[in-house]
């Protein structure tokens, strides 16, 4: 099965299309632009979702869910948020059909014609500041700290599998706070679950970051994200935490008495990740054989394999796996024991070495005279013969070493393609090698707009945690005040 992926080297974007699809993750729809996420792909979601909640519910967070219909009207009412979405609404003009009269099938009835549109959302805010006015009257109703689970929709005219589909899913946390301080700690709280989700469970480093005012959210004062870089060199966004001001408190007139009793409107924050994730996960550490998965997201982190040659052999080897499997289940550690009698084990080994299963237990007659089981890991490929005797501490161990070897190799990755550029001219030339670029820039939009133009790279974002020694922008000679970070990206 491997050998039917395109390598990374021939056609990097082909290899991640095909990985998605024969590794069972998802696949296109009969619905322009949109997917079928499969079993195998949504049960890692369904990790994700699990352990983001966890620390969503850790911090104080609570879960709710709002309509997927939003009145057009209360898009108008914060124009900037308007202008960002616009052109990618999908918009509910009548409410039922009708036969044909000439025979055709169904038709829009005439007759249905709303009285005001419905968008599909595209996010959230709107919908939920125009409720939130109903909840929140004092200060001790505040913060209120609400995330949904969810699915949006933004039209889009290219997509690809799990990195821009028209409909995708995520979460979507939205914060009402007395103070502007306490609003903007939330959203550098969020940031930090992000940065700590993606570096501990998906093993894949990130850049903590400020967007630049051309890259922020439409209606934010301020958007904190956490940018990655994928093997080919193009960085994606994989989360964004932004600061709202009082700008949708002021748009749908969400007020509070403070303590000193007087008026005022709320402070807001609102934040997400979405399935792109699982595009990050596959494009940091997937290899030509397949997926590489890190064993905290793994559906099943341990597959066993049986070698036999008679149903004497394979009941005996089921015994012994009788035995392991509670040990191991006892650790947290998921199992799968596969005894299906339809395919043969090298067919096994492939399928689970694409599906990026981080081990595989292989067990045969010999094994069980010697006491002995072979282990193979996703990661290095490589493989070797262990004794049974304390299996289960072995494997707890082994998964450990995967989870920290693979961020290493991602984090050396960067690091290798991480470096300093001083000039435009040298810009140009390192920009088409890929990585990120780490140079000065003037921050006005017209210089930011100029790079983009000339050499399809963005800002992905200025530092919480770089280089802030003064210069002079690449572009332009003029002040800079720190460096910021260059790629192309996804």
């Amino acid at each position: 099965m491997a050998k039917e992926l395109t390598s990374r080297s021939e056609n990097y974007s082909q290899w991640y299309n095909d990985l998605v699809i024969k590794a069972d993750l998802a696949e296109n729809s009969a619905v322009r632009g949109c997917m079928v996420i499969k079993p195998y792909g949504y049960a890692i979601w369904e990790k994700i979702q699990a352990e983001l909640d966890r620390m969503f519910k850790e911090t104080g967070h609570v879960n709710a869910y709002f309509p997927l219909f939003i009145p057009k009207s209360f898009l108008s009412k914060e124009a900037e948020h308007v202008d960002g979405f616009a052109k990618e609404c999908a918009v509910v003009t009548h409410h039922r059909l009708m036969a044909d009269p000439n025979g055709n099938g169904l038709i829009v009835d005439p007759e249905a014609k709303l009285e005001e549109e419905l968008i599909i959302r595209p996010t959230s805010e709107t919908i939920i500041w125009n409720t939130y006015k109903n909840w929140i009257q004092s200060y001790r109703d505040l913060p209120l700290l609400i995330n949904q689970w969810a699915n949006v929709v933004r039209w889009e005219m290219r997509t690809r599998l799990f990195l821009r589909t028209t409909e995708f899913l995520w979460q979507e946390g939205h914060t009402a706070h007395a103070t502007e301080a306490e609003a903007v700690e939330e959203t550098r709280k969020i940031l930090d679950i992000y940065a700590d989700f993606a570096e501990r469970f998906m093993a894949m480093p990130v850049l903590k970051g400020v967007k630049s005012v051309n890259e922020r959210f439409a209606g934010a004062v301020e958007t904190y994200c956490i940018e990655a870089l994928m093997q080919d060199g193009k960085a994606l966004q994989a989360g964004t935490s932004h600061f709202l001001g009082q700008n949708f408190a002021k748009a749908f007139d969400v007020t509070f008495v403070d303590k000193s009793n007087k008026l005022d409107y709320v402070w807001a924050t609102s934040w997400g990740v979405s399935t792109r994730l699982m595009g990050a996960l596959i494009m940091t550490h997937s290899d030509d054989n397949g997926l590489v998965l890190p064993p905290n997201l793994a559906p099943f982190q341990v597959v066993i394999v049986p070698i036999y040659k008679n149903d004497e052999q394979l009941a005996a080897i089921s015994n012994k796996v009788a035995e392991i499997t509670p040990k191991l289940k006892a650790l947290g550690i998921t199992v799968k024991y596969d005894s299906n009698d339809n395919k043969k084990p090298g067919w096994k080994f492939a399928e689970y070495e694409l599906k990026g299963v981080p081990v595989r237990l292989a067990m045969g007659a010999r094994d069980l005279e010697n006491g002995t089981v072979e282990v193979a890991r996703r990661d290095t490929l490589t493989k070797e013969t262990v004794s049974l005797k304390g299996i289960e501490h072995y494997i707890d161990q082994l998964l450990k070493d995967i989870q920290t070897n693979i961020y290493q190799k991602a984090f050396d990755y960067r690091a290798s393609v991480t470096r300093e550029v001083n000039s435009y001219d040298e810009f140009k030339v390192e920009i088409e090698k890929g990585g990120f670029l780490l140079c000065h820039w003037d921050g006005s939009s017209e210089t930011e707009e100029r790079v983009k133009e000339e050499t399809k790279a963005t800002i992905r974002c200025i530092p919480l945690h770089g280089d802030t020694t003064p210069g002079k922008c690449m572009v332009t000679g003029k002040p800079s005040a720190q460096r910021v970070v260059f790629a192309r990206a996804y």
